[in-house]
């Protein structure tokens, strides 16, 4: 059973656009990326859709619909009420290249700057153990797509852009911790987190979690046990005393503090 809607679909570019109408047929079952292609196929053959899988594990389709950041192609047309309008817009966030398609290249420069990971150079392969519990743990951050709905919606990034180059959202916090959290990773990220990655600026609002289309608990899971690490690494009187009294290397300027991370009862 099919039916005509109302689409609401940004148009324009980086200098200027704005909403177009659009009368479109909706069939049973269909998501909004299906009406995208369907205006594409019909109505509006130049505009600029981003989208890869179609199945919600690429991230690239990501918009907002009706206000609210979403994957087109996860969003079914029955959860709209009859008659509403759909509005679609590009993420708010980041620089609109043409259409629904932004820039996101933010996000990967981001990415280039986190540490990666660090075994230690003395196991040979097939040498490294680790507990299932360890596995575990960190198992829910591998599940991110980086559609950025997470970066898109933090307000320190959308609302200050003073503090985009000091700041690498939730989703590149939520890597930190995830390395942090390894057993077997000898980096210690706790303080590149705080005073590069800009983990200061975060007040656990919690929106990016409420976004996140792979359900990852992103504050609770993440941020604030890394900012627990921070806290522990900053202000414990040990860490600071063994940082004077020798811990460092022939001729450097900054102390080396061992990388005791804490187990999991601890974290």
């Amino acid at each position: 059973m099919s039916e005509t809607r109302t689409f609401k679909v940004w148009r324009g570019d980086n200098g200027d656009g704005e909403l177009v109408d659009y009368k479109v047929e909706v069939n049973e079952g269909e998501v909004v990326l299906d009406i995208l292609h369907r205006l594409q196929a019909t109505e509006a053959p130049d505009m600029a859709v981003r989208w890869n899988c179609k199945a919600g594990k690429c991230g690239s389709c990501s918009v907002e619909i009706n206000g609210q950041p979403k994957l087109a192609c996860m969003c079914r047309m029955s959860t709209f009420e009859d008659g509403e309008e759909i509005t679609v817009t590009p993420l708010r966030t980041f620089p609109v290249i043409r259409d629904l398609v932004c820039d996101v290249s933010y996000n990967y420069e981001k990415a280039r700057q986190i540490p990666s990971f660090t075994p230690d150079p003395d196991l040979e392969p097939g040498e490294m153990r680790m507990q299932q519990a360890d596995v575990e743990r960190p198992q829910e951050f591998r599940k991110c797509i980086e559609c950025f709905l997470c970066n898109n919606v933090c307000h320190v990034i959308r609302d200050h852009e003073e503090n985009k180059e000091h700041f690498s959202g939730p989703r590149f916090l939520m890597r930190a911790t995830e390395l942090e959290m390894h057993p077997e990773d000898t980096a210690d990220r706790r303080m590149i987190a705080q005073d590069e990655f800009g983990l200061g600026y975060c007040n656990i609002t919690k929106c990016c979690t409420e976004v996140c289309p792979e359900n990852i608990k992103i504050t609770d899971n993440a941020l604030i046990p890394l900012k627990e690490r921070v806290a522990d690494r900053r202000y414990d009187p040990l860490v600071w005393l063994g940082s004077k009294i020798g811990l460092r290397k022939e001729g450097a300027d900054t102390p080396i503090v061992p990388n005791t991370k804490p187990g999991p009862a601890n974290g």
